[in-house]
Parts: C-alpha cells; sequence; structure tokens
C-alpha cells in the first residue's frame, strides 16, 4: 500500500494536479471517491508490449490506468487479431470480468511503459457497494463503452475506405494524440493492419488511403507515431457531408 499524506495518496497527488482526461473512469470522480479508488490494490508497473490480461481467461482482478496508453484486442472468427479499442489514463481495465465472473473477453496490452493499481474483484466489489458514486461512475463508463462501440458502427455505413481511416486517424488524434494547434501526434505503435482493423477495411485499402493523405500532407508516418499535420482537413475528409 502506497504511503498516504493528508489522506491522499502518492498516485492520486502526483496525477490530480495533472488532471484526469474528463471522459475516463477518474476524470468522473470526485476527489475523495478518486482518492478512495486510488488507495486500493498495489501500484504495478508493466514495460512495452506486456499482455496484462488474455482473452478467455479465467482471472478477475481489475486495473486502474494511471500512466500510458493499452490497445484491446479480440479474435476474429478467421483468427485475425483484431483492435476493437485503446484505453488511456484514467480507465478502467477487466471490469466485465470482475462484475459477472466470465472469462476475459478480449486481450489487453501496453503501448509503451503503462503504470496500473491491481485490485482484486473482492475489493473492487467491495468498493461499488460502499461508494454508490463510484459505483455510478463505473457504470457510466461502461455504458460509454457501449455507445462508442455503436458509434463506431453506425459511422462506417456507407462509407468507402479512405473515409472510414480518415475518421478513425480523426478520433484517435482528438483524443490520444499531443495537440499543438491544428496538428497532433499520436505517439504509440499501431500498425496498418491494426488500422485496417478499426477502420473495417482491407490492408491494401488502407495503405492506398494513407498513401494518398500523405501525399496531400494531411498525416506523416513515422516509428512508431502518426503525426496528423491538419486535423481541420482531416475531419472534412472523414465528415464531409456533416
Amino acid at each position: 500500500m502506497d504511503g498516504a499524506h493528508g489522506g491522499r495518496t502518492e498516485d492520486a497527488r502526483t496525477h490530480e494536479e495533472r488532471g484526469w482526461p474528463a471522459s475516463s473512469l477518474l476524470g468522473r470522480l470526485g476527489p475523495a471517491d478518486r482518492d478512495h479508488l486510488l488507495a486500493l490494490g498495489a501500484r504495478v508497473p508493466y514495460p512495452a508490449d506486456q499482455v496484462l490480461m488474455w482473452e478467455a481467461e479465467r482471472t478477475d482482478h481489475v486495473l486502474v490506468l494511471l500512466h500510458g496508453l493499452v490497445k484491446v484486442t479480440g479474435h476474429a472468427d478467421d483468427d485475425r487479431e483484431a483492435l476493437l479499442a485503446v484505453r488511456m489514463r484514467g480507465d478502467l481495465l477487466g471490469e466485465l470480468a470482475a462484475l459477472d465472473g466470465q472469462p476475459r473477453s478480449a486481450t489487453v496490452t501496453t503501448c509503451g511503459p503503462v503504470v496500473t493499481r491491481s485490485v482484486t474483484r473482492a475489493d473492487f466489489l467491495a468498493c461499488l457497494r460502499d461508494r454508490p458514486q463510484i459505483a455510478h461512475a463505473v457504470n457510466q463508463s461502461v455504458v460509454a463503452k457501449l455507445r462508442a462501440a455503436n458509434t463506431h458502427r453506425v459511422n462506417f455505413v456507407g462509407c468507402d475506405a479512405a473515409t472510414r481511416l480518415a475518421r478513425v486517424l480523426h478520433h484517435l488524434a482528438m483524443t490520444y494524440g499531443e495537440r499543438d494547434g491544428d496538428s497532433a501526434v499520436i505517439r504509440w505503435p499501431i500498425t496498418q493492419p491494426e488500422l485496417a482493423t478499426l477502420a473495417g477495411a482491407s490492408e491494401p485499402s488502407v495503405q492506398k488511403a494513407l498513401r494518398r493523405l500523405r501525399g496531400e500532407g494531411v498525416v506523416t508516418t513515422g516509428y512508431r507515431s502518426i503525426r496528423v499535420d491538419g486535423l481541420a482537413r482531416l475531419r472534412s475528409i472523414g465528415y464531409a457531408d456533416r
């Protein structure tokens, strides 16, 4: 257990000063509830490319993501790995298995160094019983993830591959990118097969669309990063009809 000062854990003090993303679980909580959650379990760091949870395994602890990004993947019917989502600091990982006792629904892998708090299922469920506001925030978080998945599916109906890729890149840049005016850098490794999965397109189609975006000066691809050089232009490509 981390040491505390004035009722606050070291994790809570350090990260609260920087602020948690408003859409994350920790961003939805008030200071007292956030500190309570951050006092549970143990602080655990992980290196890059480390699997934190395996799809179908029977573990039921949860992880509170304090620093870094992770990718959530699953296996499609043809055994290809499908990128389902990306989670950022402040998010909760593994809550479904903790809530229903079923096997893990996806694999979670670190994108660069990550720091978490690992909380047992028993402590997590007790926290939900004892702290109604945390339970409400967890419910909101689960619903938000479901809505995002539904929106993702609906947004792609009737769109060509280039439009879908533009929408995916714009979402990633706005949600996880380091913003600088009309530019943003996505500083974590995302492969073209993963982009193709997110965009619901074939790899050749994504490669062709990326070449076009690079040629028009909209994006620049580098080692383990993608830079969007024109967010407004990228949005106009992805949402020309809106």
